[in-house]
Formats: C-alpha cells, structure tokens, sequence
C-alpha cells in the first residue's frame, strides 16, 4: 500500500516539474522575446504584438497593402510591424517615401533577408546583396547590359524581333479564347535570355515552359502561408513538408539550369570576345582570379544571372497580362490608343522607344497599366544600415522598411480618379506628363537596374499587340480585375480573344 502511494506521488510530482520545467522554459522565452523586441524610445507607432509571432495574425494575405492601411489611418505614415523576428517599418506618403529612400543620411541601401530568402540566395547576387558586395555586383550588372544592348543588335532590335514572334504565336489563335500567360512570359524572358544566355527559346521548348513555370510558382508560394512561417521559426519548419519546401526546390532546380548554361559557356568561352552577360562575367572572374577581397565568385555568377532571369522577366509579363485585360474592359481606350498607332505607324511599321514621343497617349495608357496594376504594392524590402532619424522617429540599424506605393498610386491627393482606370493622369494638353509620386520602379540607389529595359519593353510589346489585334472577352465569359497574390501582384488566370486587325 505504502509502495503503491510512494509510486503515485513519484508520478505527480514528476507530471508536476516536467510542467513546471515547460512553464518556466516558456516564461523565459517568453521575456527573452520581450527584451528582444521592446521598442526603443521615439520608435514609430503600431498595433500591439504577440510573443515569437509579431503582428502575424493581422496581416491580410489577400491584400497585404490594403490590410496595411487601417494601420497607416490609425498610427500615421510611419507604422512598425512585427513579423515573426523581422521588425518592420511601412513608410506612406510621397515626402517620407523619397526622404527614406533618396537621403544616403539614413543609410536604407541595405537588403534585408528573411530565413528564406537567405536560405536561396545567401546574401549574394544583384538583387539581395548589401554592402560592397552590392556596389560590386550591381556596378557590373549595370554596365554589361548597357554595353549588351546588345552585340549586333540594339535593344530595340532584339525586342522588335521577339514582339514580332510573339504576334506569329498569338495569331495562331485566330480570334479564339487562349490564356497569354506563358506566351508573353516565354516572350519576355527571351529578352532577358538573349542578353544574359545569349539564345532566345521557342515558345514550344518543353525545358523551358517547365523552368517559365517553376519561377511562376516560386513567386505564387513564397508568401504564403507555409513560407511566412518558415520566415518566424527556420528551424522547425526545415522539418516539416510544406509549400516552403517546394519553394526551396524548385529554385535548387532554376539554380541548376543556370549553372548548366555557364559550364556550356566555359566550353567554348572567349575572353576577347564576349557574347554575353555570363561571358562578361566569366572575363570579370579572370581579373580577380586569386583575389580573396573579390565578390566576383561562381556563387554570384550564378546568382546574379537568375536574378537578372527572374526580375527581368516576372514583373514586364505581369505588367503586360494587366495591358490586356484593361483594354479588353476599356474597348473605348483601346480604340483611342489604336488611332493613334494608325496615325503615327500604320500596320506595316514596327514600333520603337523612338516613337514613344509621339505617341503620348499610348505612353500615358502604359503608365496607368502600372499605376492601376500595382504590382509590387510595398516595393522590394530595405534594411536600415546604421541607426537613424527619420522624421522625429528612431531606426535603429537592421531595421526593415517597406514603402507603401498602393497608397502613394492611389493617393486622392495626388490623383483625380485613383481607382479608375484613367490614362489623363497622365496626359496634360494632349502631352505626355511625367508624375512624380509614380514610382513603380522605385527611387534610390536600389533603383530597378532593369528600368530602362523594362519601359523598352511594355512599350514596344504593347503597341505591337494593339498594332495587330483588337483585345475582347470571351463570349459569355466576363472578365475579372480581381488579383492572384505572389511576388509580384499579377492578376487570375484569364482568356482573351484576340481579334486580327484588317
């Protein structure tokens, strides 16, 4: 009997300390968090938080910049954020925006790296480097696709000769309901290509529809929910299955089909005569051969070609299904922008960058495609490099800012109808007017480096694709505004007629 109570309170009083030990571990966790996070004094204003999680169940990950404004309407222009371990800052508002972003006195150049991020790319490459490594990377970068404008053709040749194939591909619907997703993704990407691989790929090449669609769904998972919690608890998830691991995959595949393109490059690679940005590179590498302060490593040639491949493809083809989709609900614009193709073109003349002079409204509908697309809501992220001020509020260093651009192209103030679909914003006596609270390039040293290429490219595709075709829905189908939430905000799946033009 004795044994038998002796036993029993063994038992409680080791259910008793292994409750005690869980409690008193998460007590400590818990106020090792608080530490960690307490805001320091003059630290901007937000919405209360949670242990380990932040402000993570507030998020609206259908609309994470609207989710985003009931905040800026109760806290003002500058709101922190906790997410998971990442303290976050959104910025809203034209004068803060440009302070933050173009006054080196704050020193927001850096790029931040959530666990995920870092685990892909760790730290190297054009788009998530900071520091001199940075500098380094993007220096080269800008100067090799200035000088690969490219070889024997100028920029505006390559582009005419893939919006021209593009048309071909399109024209084989012959007025019939398609989805243009892939076929302007392939043609988009073959720009990028033709500079950085030095080969265009036809829009039937099976290896490259499976890589056009592994960076599709590399840019459709990353937020989600599974990756978001990998960005609070590394660790842990690295064990579990999950949308994050695809993500992982999936880019281990983009990274070895890159790799692949570079050992071809080597076989036959002539430093005298560089046939593109990988041959640039391979030459750059040579220069530094043995020198260990050089970023100019295979790691980085690896990286920074896929970022010139992802970045350089993604947003121009988001940018461009959004063209059509407005002309298709806006057969009144679409027919304005047509006269004056007709007027300044004809059907026989190719498009260029120099014509955009003269085509001022048509500049104008393409500007508004990007206001109204939106596609990245609250830019590409920076890192605070050092401790600042800014606007009475302290940052210290590490310190994540996102700038709040749905907001800024969507600003009553700043706009006359800022959700509609409106291409005067743009014009002013018939003329073209630049704005300056459109940024959808961003501004800064982190600039888009793809900026010039870009505009080249809506430009041209989009006055070729009105040149020749006139853009409706589907009989008995209605066409949608309504967004897919990834990287880059792209709308859902949808199909189009394309109706030759006689």
């Amino acid at each position: 009997m004795l044994a038998a109570l002796g036993s029993l309170a063994a038992a409680l009083w080791a259910g008793l300390h292994l409750r005690t030990l869980l409690l008193g571990t998460f007590v400590f966790l818990f106020f090792v968090d608080f530490l960690k996070r307490r805001r320091p004094k003059n630290y901007p204003p937000g919405p209360p938080r949670l242990p380990f999680f932040g402000n993570f169940f507030q998020l609206d990950f259908q609309q994470p910049s609207w989710g985003i404004q009931k905040f800026v309407n109760k806290y003002g222009n500058m709101v922190s954020m906790d997410i998971g371990l990442l303290n976050t800052i959104t910025v809203t508002g034209l004068p803060l925006i440009k302070e933050v972003l173009t006054n080196p006195d704050h020193g927001v150049v850096n790029r931040p790296l959530s666990p995920l991020r870092k685990h892909m790319f760790k730290k190297h490459g054009v788009v998530m480097s900071s520091g001199q490594e940075w500098k380094e990377q993007r220096r080269f970068a800008l100067m090799t696709l200035r000088n690969f404008g490219l070889g024997k053709k100028s920029l505006d040749e390559r582009i005419q000769e893939e919006a021209h194939y593009l048309v071909e591909a399109i024209q084989e619907e012959k007025g019939q309901p398609f989805d243009p997703h892939f076929k302007i993704n392939n043609a988009v990407s073959n720009i990028i290509c033709s500079v950085t691989f030095g080969e265009r790929f036809e829009y039937d090449d099976a290896r490259f529809q499976e890589l056009l669609k592994l960076m599709d769904e590399v840019t459709h998972l990353e937020i989600g929910f599974c990756c978001i919690l990998f960005n609070i608890f590394p660790e842990i998830m690295k064990l579990l299955p999950g949308s994050h691991q695809t993500v992982i995959k999936d880019f281990e595949k983009l990274k070895m089909f890159v790799s692949q393109m570079i050992e071809n490059h080597r076989k036959d690679f002539n430093p005298d005569e560089p046939r593109d940005f990988i041959d640039a590179y391979l030459k750059e590498m040579t220069k530094y051969a043995g020198t260990v302060s050089s970023s100019f490593d295979d790691e980085n040639l690896v990286t920074s070609t896929l970022d010139l491949f992802l970045a350089g493809t993604e947003t121009s083809s988001t940018t461009l299904r959004w063209g059509l989709l407005y002309m298709a609900l806006n057969p009144e614009i679409q027919e304005k922008v047509q006269a004056e193709i007709d007027r300044v073109l004809g059907q026989s003349q190719r498009p260029s960058t120099d014509h955009r002079d003269q085509m001022p409204y048509t500049n104008a509908v393409i500007h508004e495609v990007q206001r109204m697309g939106d596609i990245i809501p609250l830019n590409v992220a920076r890192e605070v490099a050092f401790d600042t001020t800014v606007a009475g509020y302290y940052l210290p260093k590490g310190t994540m800012i996102m700038t709040n651009l749905t907001a800024l192209h969507r600003d009553p103030k700043e706009w006359a109808t800022p959700d509609t679909f409106n291409p005067e914003h743009f014009l002013e006596n018939g003329k073209f007017k630049k704005r300056e609270s459109f940024l959808p390039f961003s501004v800064g040293k982190r600039v888009c480096l793809g900026e010039q290429l870009a505009r080249a490219e809506l430009f041209i595709f989009f006055t070729s694709f009105l040149q020749k075709f006139t853009f409706r829905p589907p009989a008995n189908e209605k066409l949608s505004l309504k967004a897919k939430i990834s990287a880059a905000i792209s709308p859902v799946s949808y199909r189009i007629c394309a109706i030759p033009r006689e």
